[in-house]
């Protein structure tokens, strides 16, 4: 059964900041589907089955962002 989450990311403003994002939590093992909304500064995760919130925040930090909830 498919899982959504959404992530709020502090700092991601423009389509260069999402794609940044999306290049590191697309390589999280099961995610099926990312969406970006940069006017809330959310990313909603969709996965094969639950992802660990800690692991989409450490990628959410690799691409340079903070989760800010």
């Amino acid at each position: 059964m498919a899982t959504t989450n959404t992530y709020y990311v502090s700092g991601m403003t423009c389509g260069g900041c999402a794609g940044k994002v999306t290049g590191q939590v697309e390589q999280i093992p099961g995610i099926t589907d990312i969406d970006i909304d940069l006017t809330a500064g959310s990313i909603t995760v969709t996965s094969q089955d639950p992802i660990d919130d800690a692991t989409v925040t450490q990628a959410i930090e690799r691409a340079g962002y903070q989760r800010t909830r």
